[in-house]
């Protein structure tokens, strides 16, 4: 008579390897929502259901936003298209991120521009190869406080719908948005 032991064994690891790679997924990503992080009052919270990269028209100039109208910005000491802002810095400058998959391009904003790296257990979104971050202290949409800051080594700039940063100042305290 032949022991059940060693057939049930390898039974339970074919279901635990087919259970390891259904889980997997491409880097293309799925179908599931995705959420980014915005800040708030006390730092990054997550906030929406689907990371979409939008364009708007402020007083500064027409630049990227997120889902919300929150400011996005390139950091210019990143090179190519991975970022250096660890630590300290991403708490000032929290990293616009997706668990997976692959963010979209809204309005005014150009598809092929919008892309992803590997950051944090996630995916940090660039557009034209910049990685794009909050600034902590835009405390609504639209506010664009942290525009030509000199911060953590380098400037920081909000990002025109052609990829390039907008270097002119921000809008002064008395106008419609807080300035730096």
């Amino acid at each position: 008579m032949r022991n059940p032991a060693p057939a049930a064994v390898t039974a339970a690891a074919v279901v635990l390897i087919a259970a390891a790679v259904g889980g997997c997924s491409n880097e293309g990503g799925g179908t599931a929502p995705s959420r980014t992080q915005t800040p708030s009052a006390t730092g990054p919270a997550t906030a929406t259901p689907a990371a979409t990269v939008h364009a708007r028209k402020d007083p500064l100039g027409t630049f990227l936003v997120d889902a919300q109208g929150r400011t996005l910005y390139l950091f210019e000491a990143d090179r190519g298209r991975y970022s250096t802002c660890f630590g300290d810095c991403a708490k000032d400058w929290p990293p616009l991120t997706i668990p997976h998959g692959l963010p979209s391009a809204g309005a005014g904003v150009q598809e092929g521009l919008v892309g992803t790296f590997r950051r944090d257990g996630g995916r940090q979104i660039t557009y034209n190869g910049h990685p794009l971050y909050y600034y902590a202290g835009d405390r609504r949409p639209g506010d664009v406080k942290g525009q030509n800051s000199d911060d953590h080594g380098a400037k920081w700039y909000v990002v025109a719908p052609n990829g390039h940063p907008i270097t002119g100042p921000a809008p002064s305290p008395s106008g419609t948005h807080g300035g730096s």
